[in-house]
């Protein structure tokens, strides 16, 4: 009898035989890839790839491409994968349980959730735990769980992610061509920036390159030969020191709000990659301990409902007192 794909973030087998997954609910729409991916954790790309490629993998008694959409009911074939013993040690989701108190928005198909600084998005180079894989564990209830979008480590607020691999596809096509093409999509941020802002209501549009280097180090520039990247700026409040900006994001680049206030001439306030270093100690006496760059409100289509969602993301009260502190607050 086929076992049920109800987990995201089941371990590879390590037997001898294949076994079979029915495919339901929660990953039906899914691509064949996709799926093992997140099925079959710690297995290499590559060697997913391979046992698509080979035949190794069947759907229905099929063979199938990588990119095959999975259907409700389904029956995949998983062939024994032998891996390294994982000396790991699981993670504990009790210690994430701020992360439950910090959902701004949930139904049956999505979480919003207000993402503190400091907490990457998923673990990667150097980083053991994000907040994805925090989340599973705090939540390990949820048969289904992924990100939609990705926040900087040093970002708070709005984060969205998927509870079902059909909601993740289509919220997917909407935060990839963001407020620029369809509409559908409204992210703004909220930023404190170096001096005082003189351009009110500012449309930047500037290319952005986001894989030059620098002394070796990755580094987003504005380059005319850079992917097109657009903001539109509105000052909020300001003063001769520092200006609290609202940005829309009608493009989603790397660091864009960084870079476009940079080039501007108005460094984020708290940036240790593209801000000003005399600045940054200045907002540092002000009570600064982090970059200030808060994706404050998200507006988007529910992907079933198709109704609009708005949710907004308060500003974390370390940035709140940074305002008070400069008499940028309540305005």
């Amino acid at each position: 009898m086929p076992k049920s794909a109800g987990s995201s973030s089941q371990t590879a087998s390590r037997g001898d035989k294949p076994y079979f997954v029915e495919i339901g609910e929660a990953h039906a729409g899914q691509r064949v890839d996709n799926f093992l991916f997140t099925h079959l954790k710690g297995v290499p790309k590559t060697h997913i790839y391979r046992i698509i490629r080979k035949g190794e993998v069947r759907v229905n008694k099929g063979r199938v491409k990588q990119t095959t959409k999975l259907q409700l009911g389904d029956s995949v074939r998983i062939p024994p994968i032998r891996l390294a013993k994982d000396n790991s040690e699981p993670i504990d989701g009790a210690r994430y349980e701020f992360l439950c108190k910090a959902v701004l928005y949930e139904d049956d198909t999505l979480i919003v959730l207000n993402k503190p600084s400091g907490m990457a998005v998923h673990a990667g180079s150097g980083i053991k735990i994000g907040v994805i894989e925090a989340l599973r564990a705090a939540r390990s209830e949820l048969p289904y769980l992924e990100l939609v979008h990705r926040l900087d480590r040093a970002t708070s607020g709005c984060l969205v992610l998927a509870k079902k691999a059909s909601a993740l596809k289509r919220l997917h096509d909407d935060f990839k061509n963001n407020s620029l093409t369809t509409g559908r999509l409204d992210k703004r941020y909220l930023t404190l920036v170096k001096g005082k802002w003189k351009h009110g209501a500012r449309d930047v549009t500037k290319a952005l390159n986001t894989e030059a280097r620098q002394h070796g180090e990755r580094v987003v520039v504005v380059d005319a030969n850079g992917r097109f990247a657009r903001s539109l700026m509105s000052p909020i409040a300001v003063s001769e020191t520092a200006s609290l900006i609202e940005v829309k994001l009608l493009t989603g680049r790397t660091h864009q709000v960084r870079v476009h206030a940079l080039a501007e001439g108005h460094p984020v306030a708290g940036d240790p990659k593209y801000g000003d270093l005399e600045f940054n100690k200045v907002m540092k006496k002000s009570g600064l301990s982090r970059l200030f760059l808060h994706a404050a409100s998200l507006r988007f289509f529910h992907p079933v409902t198709q109704v609009s969602i708005e949710i907004k993301a308060p500003l974390p009260s370390e940035l709140e007192a940074v305002l008070n502190n400069l008499g940028l607050a309540g305005v």
